[in-house]
């Protein structure tokens, strides 16, 4: 077996390999060896060879099903070959050998998402004034990384030139257009999509057309990402070498609004308050998120929530746990997930308002930006004025061009679903049965679906085994076997009292309060008004948590992760690569985070 995607022949049930089984030339080739799992996954690369769950886990924390990898693995490949080449400082004839199953940019091992973290060190070694280290202070945050062993050629002028125009071009970008295009097309798909009564092939359509629109939306997502990373570490980098102060950088991007990670906590927040203000909703909300949208439905007095609610959901319900992948429900097909964030907010006090949050962090940030100026050397204030403006830019952008993406995602689940529905009734299976094939068996499966039953079942049994165990955070062209990952189920050694855990900025400010350990947004009832969320990692699902929190610590996380940039810009104190700080910091511990050291105390256990 090799470890590309494994797909079932409906008349025999046995495995066989889609695709090539190693990459390129010799030079360059890595024989795949038999996945522990037998799963969905890339060839790895020998050229660049290490990877990692960094930045990668936040997208996809899950493991991938068979038909969404078999569905988006070209694709993903492709836009990310496409966005890396953008800058320049990867050259085309580095990547021209490579065969689309090895994973250049990102891949799917052992069914879980990983960066490929060499590429990225080594287009940070080219970028004028930069080391490799430059990509684990973007990307990581966490863990003991393999050390940069730079490839042959590494060195490269030309490259380095081409970044530098490239890094100037950025500097001098005031406006991307091309969001306001991308939203508009996408607008036009979910307008052109079908009724969900449709029949069943046409609910799934997965012309060339169709996949070619999804490529250029992810393309431009990756490509307004690197152009974010690219410039807030130009930015950093001044900060260090003009005023000696890095970390100034996240300060000056706090507070900018218009980030559309930030912006469903706005609309929940107001949700709460017309909870709190209607007694008969506040009662339903009381009586539990079980079974509370019925309740909401047969109480007259909660008229007014239920309009606001449903055009809430007009708006942002494509988000939602693992929006990415069509395999899982969001806040739309499952309005529970939302109701338990907007639940967890009804007990907030108006300190917490997010708008306020967001005019106080505006305000300051202004504030801070002409202090700053005054500091900079007059000769480099209009250098320093690009970087800022691009950053804060970029910023901003890379989030809207996510939930472009992600409202473009949702069209295709919608109908996905229905399909998935329909076929498990009809062949007498299970919900999301439809998620573990792969492409070439659906129309087969469509034909007659019973006859996958026990393909589907083994797969199902596969993806358990895998669900059960963490995934190695790096691995250098092999990915250990299975075996070796360590069980989530394992217990680690509890943190003592007065004991400093170190992790990484994410936003400033002190909170001290009990922890509470929360694993999955979708069950955070245990969360109070002053405590402070303790996550894995956080993806725009957790975002509302944050309002209803008085800190947040991350397990995981870098400066373009998640939790950092939604916390700063709703005044958070937050602390990211927290390493294992949700299975060693036990719920309910009385902890002090700081987000200017990113560090945790524990006070009293």
């Amino acid at each position: 077996m090799d470890g590309h995607l494994m797909a079932t022949d409906p008349t025999n049930h046995m495995w066989k390999p889609i695709g090539p089984a190693s990459e390129g030339p010799a030079s360059d080739s890595t024989a795949s060896e038999t996945p522990p799992d037998r799963w969905v996954g890339h060839d790895p690369s020998k050229r660049f060879p290490i990877y990692t769950r960094g930045n990668a886990g936040e997208v996809y924390p899950e493991v991938f099903t068979p038909l969404s990898f078999s569905i988006a693995a070209e694709a993903g490949e492709r836009s990310m070959r496409a966005a890396i080449l953008a800058s320049g400082l990867i050259r085309p004839d580095e990547l021209d050998a490579l065969p689309i199953t090895t994973a250049v940019g990102s891949g799917v091992f052992g069914g879980y998402s990983y960066l490929n973290l060499s590429i990225q060190r080594t287009a940070s070694a080219r970028m004028p004034g930069g080391k490799a280290e430059d990509a684990d202070v973007n990307f990581l945050g966490v863990g003991d990384p393999p050390p940069h062993v730079p490839i042959d050629g590494e060195k490269n002028i030309r490259a380095s030139l081409a970044g530098l125009g490239y890094v100037i071009k950025l500097l001098r970008t005031k406006s991307v257009p091309e969001l306001a295009q991308d939203q508009a097309a996408v607008d036009t798909y979910l307008a052109s999509l079908g009724p969900l009564d449709a029949a069943d092939a046409d609910l799934f359509d997965l012309t060339e057309e169709f996949m070619a629109f999804f490529e250029e939306l992810f393309t431009r997502h990756l490509k307004i990402s690197f152009a974010a990373g690219i410039t807030i570490a130009v930015l950093t980098n001044l900060c260090e070498q003009l005023l000696d102060d890095g970390p100034l950088a996240v300060q000056l991007l706090a507070g900018l609004g218009g980030v559309d990670s930030a912006a469903p906590s706005v609309e929940m927040w107001k949700l709460s308050r017309i909870a709190t203000g209607e007694p008969a909703v506040d009662a339903a909300f009381d009586a539990g998120v079980s079974g509370l949208m019925e309740r909401l439905e047969a109480e007259p007095a909660a008229a007014g929530f239920r309009t606001a609610f449903r055009t809430f959901l007009d708006s942002f319900g494509s988000r939602g746990p693992n929006e990415w992948d069509t395999a899982f429900d969001t806040w739309e097909t499952r309005p529970e997930l939302a109701l338990a964030l907007i639940d967890r907010m009804r007990s907030t006090d108006e300190s917490h308002d997010p708008s306020a949050q967001l005019d106080r962090l505006g305000a300051d940030r202004v504030t801070l930006e002409a202090a700053t100026l005054e500091r900079v050397p007059r000769l480099m204030r209009r250098v320093f004025i690009r970087a800022l403006r691009s950053a804060q830019l970029f910023s901003q952008s890379r989030e809207r061009t996510k939930t472009t993406v992600v409202r473009a995602i949702h069209g295709a689940r919608l109908r996905n679903m229905e399909l998935d529905r329909r076929l498990s009734e009809k062949g007498g299976g299970q919900k999301g049965d439809l998620w573990f094939l792969v492409i070439d068996e659906v129309d087969a499966y469509l034909e007659d679906p019973a006859s996958f039953a026990d393909t589907i079942a083994e797969r199902r049994a596969l993806h358990a085994r895998l669900d059960e165990r963490i995934p190695p955070f790096f691995f250098d062209t092999k990915q250990p076997a299975l075996d070796q990952w360590e069980l989530r189920s394992a217990e680690l050694a509890p943190v003592e009292v007065g004991e400093v855990i170190q992790g990484l900025p994410g936003c400033l400010g002190v909170a001290r309060g009990k922890a509470r350990v929360v694993l999955d947004p979708a069950d955070p009832m245990g969360l109070e008004p002053g405590e402070i969320l303790v996550a894995p990692l956080t993806d725009p699902s957790w975002t509302p948590l944050f309002v209803a929190a008085e800190g947040v610590v991350v397990d995981v996380g870098a400066v373009m992760s998640h939790a950092v940039i939604v916390s700063r810009e709703l005044g958070i104190p937050c602390a990211v690569s927290v390493t294992n700080a949700t299975r060693r910091i036990p719920d309910g511990a009385m902890i002090e985070v700081d987000g200017s050291t990113g560090t945790v105390t524990i006070i009293e256990t």
